[in-house]
């Protein structure tokens, strides 16, 4: 059966030892938190493994279904992955986009996330040294919906906005799917790649990448359903037997998903506004933004 994800670790995982040529992959810790990296070098590499040439981080995260103590060291870790990627033009804006459709909770990551992510573009220099918040980095905020609720496409309205605002990059947060149960809700992926909004659901929208945007993309995702039928035959194995047209296109959730997605909202949202602004910290960014 087809590994249907949207994460790359699970793709090479998949894989198995058919890994290819121009794939290779990285264990490591920061902060104490567990990191693998995946880089795709190659043509090859990306066509076997089904994902573009790039690199992917993935996070292990405490579970967000529930709070934890560990909040802090979550964001800084995450951020610190973040920064890398984000081109150090402070001059030029950041565009960061929340896709998805806030009325269907799995899929709500990217409009809540935004919620908690500071925007700067609109403070001039001079206000801000009069507050007390010099060197904030301009940084534009949008919730992009969904087709079916404006009528425009994902990327021709973030394209749209990144023509106006010229950014140095544009950072796009997104629910994802994935292969493993065990990955809901447990896992934050970060690649430089850009993103196809709607792939692990079997809607795949134009992506949103460099060469559509003209400009970096960074995707910041976490996986919050996992197609019904890969559950059934993890569960089953060859007793799950045929799986019908309409089990194929259904998608599980966690039962807690209103938490899960809330608390993966904060996390992603604080850690990219530390890899942006980060001269504030988390206490400054609480009081900016809630």
């Amino acid at each position: 059966m087809e590994a249907r994800t949207d994460l790359a670790v699970e793709s090479l995982d998949f894989a198995g030892d058919l890994a290819p040529e121009g794939v290779a992959r990285e264990v490591f810790r920061k902060n104490g938190v567990e990191v693998t990296r995946v880089r795709v070098t190659s043509a090859e590499g990306a066509k076997r493994l089904g994902k573009p040439q790039g690199e992917y981080l993935t996070i292990d995260t405490d579970d967000f279904k529930a709070a934890t103590g560990n909040f802090a060291i979550q964001v800084d870790t995450i951020a610190e992955l973040i920064a890398p990627l984000i081109p150090q033009e402070a001059e030029r804006p950041v565009l960061v986009a929340g896709l998805g459709n806030l009325q269907i909770t799995p899929d709500a990551l990217g409009p809540r996330a935004v919620r908690y992510t500071l925007a700067t573009r609109h403070i001039s220099r001079e206000l801000a040294e009069e507050i007390g918040l010099s060197g904030l980095r301009p940084v534009a905020v949008i919730a992009t919906g969904v087709l079916g609720q404006t009528g425009i496409e994902t990327a021709e309205l973030v394209a749209s906005v990144a023509e106006e605002l010229k950014p140095s990059c544009v950072i796009v947060i997104d629910a994802l799917a994935a292969r493993s149960v065990d990955r809901l809700a447990t896992t934050v992926q970060i690649s430089n790649t850009g993103i196809s909004p709607g792939s692990g659901v079997q809607n795949r929208r134009k992506e949103l990448s460099r060469e559509t945007l003209g400009v970096p993309v960074v995707s910041v995702g976490v996986p919050m359903v996992v197609d019904m039928a890969t559950v059934a035959c993890d569960m089953l194995g060859a007793e799950a037997g045929p799986v019908s047209e309409k089990g194929r296109t259904m998608m599980v959730t966690p039962r807690e998903i209103d938490l899960a997605v809330e608390h993966a909202a904060k996390t992603v949202a604080f850690a990219i506004n530390r890899a942006l602004q980060p001269h504030l910290s988390l206490e400054d960014l609480t009081g900016l933004v809630g």
